[in-house]
């Protein structure tokens, strides 16, 4: 499993919850700028696409064609997206029941997730039909990963037909899985006392934060892990350092040719999340160019995964594209060095240990 990193605080920054380089600024503001601007709205929209994603698979169960799975196909696509936008927020909610591995279970480096739906595919297991019975089995059976194999595996093109009605079924039961997850965390998110209070009203009493200190580092956390994984654990997974050490089955969703499209939602959230929390406010009026910079090479990294539109492997031995992803890896490398040397510094705070020194 991967380890989070430690944001270790160096300075008595927040006691009271207020940045000294900008003393109108409070960190619990900062905090409640990123729930209501970005994490509450995110989740809201993975589940409407989860929604839209279920009515098209029972579209397609219901009546089977090409264009019916052309149609389930792309809202799959969006629905990928607005996942990599939102599961930068790895804590919370989504933490509860397991709901992150199920929702994408990911690398699946022994292809134990693989096997486990191929054989419910091959046995055709009942259970595995049924969205209820289905949440109690293997984590890596009922998410994104498992469904991309149902719409874009080996012998998926029979989804057009009516020869494999048990596979579409599956896949209705797989979506019908993550729509509940979806709705359940961004209700979880909603509620007036639960999570999103604790993390934005820090103090000696709450369990989770003590100050604006632990509230921050939580959210300055979510960049430099985020930038850490995408980099390192999705990028470099399959991108080698030359091109014979390329290994483009190793890329996620490489299936759905939709790896650079997550990459691409990785980056976006991230920049929504800086842009909607105003986090670069809190910087003193000399430092402002660090949130600027910031801002600028997210963009940019949007821009150059939005850009690669083939197949990984085919992106992989075109040199022009080859070049886009080393491009895209210079570029989470600048905006680690932005946000966990120049970011934390101007807030008193320091990168600790690596997320990635697990297995």
């Amino acid at each position: 499993m991967l380890k989070r990193s430690a944001l270790v605080l160096v300075l008595p920054l927040a006691l009271l919850g207020i940045f000294p380089a900008a003393a109108a600024v409070k960190a619990s503001d900062i905090i409640q700028r990123a729930v209501d601007g970005f994490v509450r709205p995110a989740y809201a929209n993975l589940h409407q696409h989860a929604e839209a994603l279920t009515q098209a698979m029972h579209k397609l169960c219901e009546a089977p064609s090409q264009g019916q799975l052309d149609a389930v196909r792309a809202e799959f696509s969006a629905t990928v997206y607005a996942w990599s936008s939102v599961e930068i927020i790895g804590f919370g909610p989504i933490k509860e029941n397991n709901r992150l591995e199920r929702i994408l279970y990911w690398p699946d480096r022994k292809s134990i997730g693989l096997k486990q739906v191929q054989a419910a595919l091959a046995d055709k297991d009942p259970t595995a039909t049924d969205p209820k019975q289905l949440a109690g089995k293997s984590v890596a059976m009922q998410g994104l990963a498992a469904l991309e194999f149902v719409l874009f595996g080996d012998g998926a093109d029979a989804l057009a037909g009516k020869d494999d009605p048990y596979r579409c079924a599956y896949g209705a039961a797989v979506v019908g899985n993550v729509e509940t997850m979806a709705g359940d965390v961004s209700a979880a998110w909603n509620k007036p006392d639960g999570f999103a209070a604790l993390w934005a009203n820090p103090g000696p009493q709450n369990a989770l934060y003590r100050d604006g200190n632990e509230a921050v580092t939580e959210l300055v956390g979510v960049f430099i892990n985020e930038l850490e994984m995408v980099r390192d654990v999705r990028l470099k997974g399959f991108l080698g350092g030359k091109p014979d050490a390329d290994k483009p089955k190793q890329a996620i969703y490489w299936r759905s040719q939709n790896t650079a499209n997550a990459l691409a939602g990785n980056l976006a959230g991230i920049d929504a999340l800086f842009q909607a929390s105003k986090l670069g406010d809190a910087l003193p009026p000399d430092a402002r160019w660090v949130a600027e910079s910031i801002h600028i090479q997210l963009v940019n990294g949007v821009a150059t995964a939005k850009s690669i539109q083939r197949p990984i492997d085919k992106t992989l031995a075109d040199p022009a594209l080859r070049e886009k992803l080393e491009h895209f890896a210079l570029i989470t490398s600048s905006l680690s060095t932005l946000i966990g040397t120049r970011l934390t510094a101007e807030f008193g705070l320091t990168a600790g240990f690596s997320s990635l020194d697990g297995d």
